[in-house]
């Protein structure tokens, strides 16, 4: 089980990498939209498009309903759950280290000049 799901975050964040993929993410945020639609707007040829769609079905992150011969596009967002359930663990962290930071700072005591250097 939890190889199968590092597998799937492999796959999410290799489909999340390439910022064609995400452009075309974003649009489907708008709503659901014809392959030809989506590609309109990007500087590639309509197979090439075809192509990073392919990976973000793979990926789970949109569905393909076709009506006739129209490919119709729509995003699919829930596999995005377990990657900020992923990164959440490292907000943690983060937000431990820059807790201690501020008690750092915090703790010391004030120097003359200290406000000029802000």
């Amino acid at each position: 089980m939890v190889k199968q799901k590092q597998a799937a975050l492999d796959v999410l964040f290799a489909a999340l990498a390439d910022p064609t993929r995400r452009a075309i993410l974003l649009r489907l945020v708008e709503g659901a939209a014809p392959v030809t639609e989506l590609a309109d707007p990007l500087p590639m040829s309509l197979p090439a498009v075809s192509r990073h769609l392919r990976v973000l079905e793979d990926a789970g992150l949109v569905a393909r309903e076709r009506e006739g011969r129209v490919h119709r596009m729509s995003l699919a967002a829930e596999p995005m759950l377990e990657a900020v359930e992923w990164m959440a663990a490292f907000g943690r962290f983060w937000e431990h280290r820059l807790d201690g930071l501020e008690r750092f700072f915090a703790s010391r005591p004030e120097r003359p000049g200290d406000e000029e250097a802000r």
